[in-house]
Formats: structure tokens, sequence, C-alpha cells
């Protein structure tokens, strides 16, 4: 399973009272009446999350790019013992995030909405800095006791640099999901490019001119995570008052560790179907499982990144008849986008599993790992739009005990399907523990009474998308239909981007 994004959310409804936000986001999201709940507050609000929200989602994306491109780089410049540590750290440095962050960065962007200005959320991402800061140093000063523990045996300063990440990684996320909310798309793009691509780039550039090891690598993405922080602390303006403001700092950790909770279970997990599949298939395999995943998820990150984006309009729309209806079509709107991105994945993975694995990977049999994997997007489709209404209503607990049992459901599924389906057996255990993410937070809903599932429409145009790409499984892997393939690819683009235009004017 994947993590959500740092991804990526007392159980009580926030009162329907109108909120004045700030900035254009909320503005559009919260611009029908509070007892509008009919089209025209469903059209407004597909306007602005599939609209100016999805630019958020593409600067957000660039992680996801970047990444895709500079990971064979790194392949060639370092050896693979320095290339395998360095992902373990960088695994460890994520794992510390979501702990220094505690939820807060979603904390924030509810309280905002809720107060209708800025005060006490910036005083949230004060406290969340201090908190990046204590997890910091006890991080620093327990190298020694866990290090070895941990299989990082000699490689200390690797891990100092990767603990040394996290503090900036914190406060530039929390400053992000501030910005979002605030509908601030320059400083936005800027700060998120800086610590995602300025990372890669310093990275990169320090291997080639300094040393090419992992430790060397690291340090480029502290170095960028720094410029970023400081970019984004002076566009947030932390309210350090906001550290004395216990009432509103307990109310975000009511919700916020909850999250975190799941979300770290969630990461624990993730490596649990990698040791399965090692365990019981051997390391080749594992690897072979990795390059099919990190084509078949890249369509299940981009959703996340969605929530991400979205948050601050679900929480700035307090009519909460309203904010059900925009969910229920925000969700069947991301159904039909995905029909065209699926078999898209589907057709190219052939073409594109090639080019990155060498042949002894056996990547022809890869493909149907890349088509498992790439169903899991509708399930988190489902576990998104009902997870932003679970967190507008402050429900922390209940989205932290489902994601935690959802892992859970992970792990036993592996145990169970491996065996018998190999790496194809721990691709479709995340579709099934996705399954069960999104059945078990639709029922976490306080008023289920109007919750609809996808309408014909929808059903009409993913079920034969997903046949087709079913399908396509079983051509030949030769130059002809390769060259099919690419056709098939290049006419899903008109049809997504007609797909979008569709879900942006709220058109049904």
């Amino acid at each position: 399973m994947t993590v959500p994004p740092d991804t990526t959310s007392p159980a009580t409804t926030p009162a329907p009272e109108r909120v004045r936000p700030s900035g254009r986001h909320a503005a559009g999201a919260a611009s029908a009446p509070a007892t509008d709940t009919g089209s025209t507050a469903v059209q407004q609000g597909a306007s602005v999350l599939f609209g100016r929200g999805m630019l958020y989602v593409v600067v957000w994306s660039m992680q996801l790019v970047v990444s895709s491109l500079v990971s064979p780089v790194l392949a060639h410049l370092m050896p693979p013992s320095e290339f395998g540590v360095l992902a373990s750290a960088i695994a460890l440095y994520q794992a510390l995030g979501v702990l220094a962050l505690a939820g807060l960065d979603q904390a924030a962007v509810l309280q905002r909405a809720e107060d209708g200005d800025e005060r006490k959320a910036r005083g949230l991402v004060a406290v969340g800095a201090v908190l990046a800061t204590v997890v910091t140093l006890a991080a620093l000063g327990s190298v020694p006791l866990w290090g070895d523990a941990a299989g990082f045996v000699g490689e200390h300063p690797l891990l100092l640099v990767a603990v040394l990440w996290t503090l900036p990684a914190a406060v530039v996320q929390m400053s992000l999901a501030l910005l979002v909310a605030q509908d601030r798309i320059r400083v936005f793009a800027v700060t998120s490019l800086l610590s995602s691509v300025g990372g890669s780039l310093v990275g990169l550039g320090l291997l080639v001119l300094v040393q090419a090891d992992a430790t060397t690598y690291a340090w480029g993405g502290v170095v960028a995570q720094g410029a970023a922080m400081t970019i984004g602390v002076i566009a947030v303006r932390p309210r350090f008052r906001g550290l004395f403001d216990r009432a509103t700092t307990a109310r975000a950790f009511r919700l916020g560790v909850p999250i975190a909770l799941g979300n770290l279970s969630y990461f624990v997990l993730n490596a649990g179907d990698r040791i399965i599949v090692q365990r019981l298939l051997g390391p080749d395999e594992v690897a072979r499982y990795q390059i099919a995943y990190v084509v078949g998820s890249a369509v299940i990150l981009l959703l996340t990144f969605t929530n991400g984006a979205w948050a601050p309009h679900f929480a700035a729309l307090r009519d909460a008849v309203a904010r059900r209806r925009l969910a229920m079509h925000a969700r069947d709107e991301l159904y039909l986008l995905l029909a065209p991105v699926l078999l898209a994945v589907t057709l190219v993975s052939p073409v594109a599993l090639p080019v990155l694995a060498p042949a002894s990977y056996r990547v022809q049999e890869l493909t149907v790992v890349v088509f498992v994997v790439a169903l899991t997007a509708f399930p988190v489709v489902a576990s998104g739009a009902t997870g932003r209404l679970l967190l507008v209503e402050r429900r922390g607990v209940a989205v932290g005990v489902i994601a935690a049992v959802a892992g859970v459901v992970n792990i036993g599924a592996n145990l169970l399907l491996v065996p018998p389906l190999g790496i194809a057996g721990a691709g479709l255990s995340t579709v099934v523990a996705y399954a069960v993410l999104a059945v078990l937070q639709q029922a976490a809903l306080p008023d289920r009474r109007e919750w609809r599932g996808p309408g014909r429409r929808v059903v009409l145009v993913v079920v034969p998308a997903v046949l087709l790409a079913a399908a396509s499984l079983l051509a030949p892997q030769d130059v002809v239909w390769n060259v099919v393939r690419v056709v098939g690819v290049l006419a899903c683009l008109p049809w997504f981007v007609q797909r979008l235009r569709a879900a942006r004017g709220g058109s049904r």
C-alpha cells in the first residue's frame, strides 16, 4: 500500500455557520449560500476542484516526475550498495516526517476554514515547527542507539543527514498546506519545486562534483529543503503566540495524532509486501515487483496529491449537504478521468518496462502486475472522497484506526495471495486493502442517508475501459503490437482532456 502524502486527515461536526474564507480557492468553494445544496453549488465546486485546483496537483506531482527521472540516473552514478542504502535512508526520513508533522498540516487547514482567518492556523504552523525540531533533535541524539539495529551498520553519517532532512521537510509541508488554503499558487509553486526538484538537482550536482555516494546526494536534499523552508516561513509567517494557545493546540493534536499514527502504520506496513515477497520468493522477485509497482502506482500517487490540493475547498464549504454532494460528484468525475489513464498506463507498460529494467527482470511478465496495481486507483478515489469528509468533521480517530486496519489487511492478504499468485498476489493485496479502507470509511460517515455510489454513466465508461485494458494484456509484446499500444496511448490523451474539461464545467 502507498502512504498518503505528508501525504496525502473529539469527532465533532463543525457548526454550519458561514465561514469568511480568504483567497480565491476558498471563495470559490464556499461561494454558494449555506442552504444551496443543488446543482449550482456542485458546479461551482467542480469548477474550482478541476480548474485552478488541478494546478496545485500538477505542481505537487512534479516530485513524482522528478523521482521517476532521477532514479535511473542515480543507479548509474553510484554503486548498487550506495543506491540501496540511500533508498532505505529516504524511507527512514519519510517515516520521521510523519511523526514530526503529527497531522498538524491538515489540522491547520481545517482550523483556518472554521475561523475564517489566518491567526490560529499560523499559530499551528509555529507549533508544528517546534514539534519537528524536537523530533529531529531526539532522533539525532539517539542515532547510536538504533542505527545499527535498523540495518545501517557503518552508515551513521548518512543517518545524520537523513535525520537533518526531517525538520525543514516538515516545516515545508506545513507551509505548503497553508499556501494551498490561501490560494497563493506562485509562492506555493516556488516552495514546492525547490523542495522536490531543487533537492534532486543539487544532489546530482554534488554527486558529479564532490563524491558519488549516498551521503553526498542526501546533503542536496537537506540544502534544498532548508531553502524551501526559509521561503515557506517568510510566506506564511508562523504566529509564535500560538505556542501558548493550549486549547487550539490540544484540539489540533486530537485530530492530527490519530491521522499521523494511521499514516505511520501505512508506512511501516507498506514494506510488508516486499518483506513477504522476499521471504517467500526471494530478493530477485522483490526487485521485479518494485519495478512494476513504480509504474502501476504512479496513478495512485497522483490521486493522493488531489487530497492535499482539494482539502481547503471541502473545509471551506460549511454546508454538510452541499459538501457531501460535491464529494460524490468529484469522486465520479475522477472515476471518469481514471478510465483513459488506467488504459494508457496498461498499454504503455510493455513499452516502458524494458526501458526501466534490464531483460533479466523478465519484464514481459510484469505487465499483469502493473495492471493489477493500477486498479487500486479506483478504491483510492472512493476512500479519498469519504476521507475528506471525515477530516472536515474532525473524525480523526476513525481515520487513524481505519488506516491501521487496512494496513493489517494488506499484510494478511499478502500472506494468503503471494504463495499461489506470486508478485501479482502482492499487487492484488494492495487492491483488497484499499477496498477495505474505502468500505470502512464509508461506514464511518456520520450520515450516510444521501450517500450514493457511482451512477450508470460512470459504470458504462469505466467498465469497458478496464476490460479493454485487461484484454490488451493478451496481445503479443512485439514491435507491431507495441506500435498499436503507443497509438492507443496517444488516443487516450484527447479523451482525458475532454473529460477534464467536462469535470471543470461541472457537466453531468
